[in-house]
């Protein structure tokens, strides 16, 4: 792991309370919002952060976040400017472990090579790429780990035990796992459910566990959090930001860390 994953993770795992990893579309409504409400997440108590890099077709995403990545890309946010989002972050903030989380046609119209570069040099501890199996990561997977960033892969309800192996292989991070079938925002999870299948996954891996899609209410986060080692909140976020703006956002982070801290 990365110094600022296994830190933050440790330093959660001392504590004995599961980590909020916080969700945000870069760009949405606009770069000068977003990038305000990225430098105040960790003072709020996000733990993790993960930045989405707007795409024109967000297939795994609900119509909360799919409409956040067309008001970001109508605005002019590009992947350029989301690195250079990072770049302005980490001026300030050099603990908090930051993701990228997408898809992979604008990492491939970027170039791998020099996208791997850039979002090193930026400061990106980890990749999160929705639409990249583990089978066809050859011209991302490699380089990032050869850098020090990780691959965080996903697993679903549908993953059973032959096909988590090679979802795990050079996996890093944290294993983010999908509560339910279907798109983000939509839906909810069934804790009994979840609870076994980290039971069953802690079997093949030690990487902390993170819990999404469908998380967001504090009483949600709770209850997930007892068992996983993080739940990430994303829809919820961004739609408290579009209807309410960057300080009810923010009150909704705090909320949400506040609930976590019960285990």
């Amino acid at each position: 792991m990365s110094c600022r994953m296994h830190q933050r993770f440790t330093e959660l795992n001392r504590s004995g309370r599961a980590a909020l990893v916080t969700y945000i579309c870069a760009g949405d409504p606009d770069h000068d919002t977003s990038l305000a409400l990225l430098k105040q997440l960790p003072a709020a108590g996000a733990d993790i952060i993960e930045l989405g890099m707007p795409f024109s077709d967000p297939m795994a995403d609900g119509p909360t976040i799919q409409a956040a990545a067309l008001r970001a890309l109508q605005t002019g946010q590009t992947l350029r400017k989301t690195l250079d989002m990072v770049r302005q972050f980490r001026t300030e903030d050099h603990t908090t472990p930051l993701v990228l989380m997408g898809y992979y046609n604008p990492i491939h119209h970027y170039g791998p090579g020099a996208f791997i570069r850039d979002a090193n040099d930026a400061g990106v501890d980890a990749l999160l790429i929705v639409d990249l199996p583990a089978e066809h990561d050859d011209e991302l997977g490699p380089g990032a780990r050869a850098l020090g960033m990780h691959i965080i892969r996903m697993a679903t309800p549908t993953t059973d035990a032959e096909r988590l192996p090679a979802v795990l292989d050079g996996a890093g991070g944290f294993l983010y796992y999908v509560s339910h079938n279907g798109v983000t925002g939509i839906g909810a999870a069934d804790n009994q459910q979840v609870s076994t299948a980290l039971a069953c996954i802690r079997e093949h891996t030690s990487l902390p566990v993170c819990v999404g899609f469908g998380v967001r209410t504090p009483a949600q986060a709770a209850a997930l959090g007892r068992d996983a080692a993080g739940v990430v909140v994303g829809s919820a976020l961004v739609e408290k930001l579009a209807e309410q703006g960057v300080e009810p956002a923010l009150g909704l982070v705090r909320e949400l860390a506040a609930a976590l801290k019960i285990r």
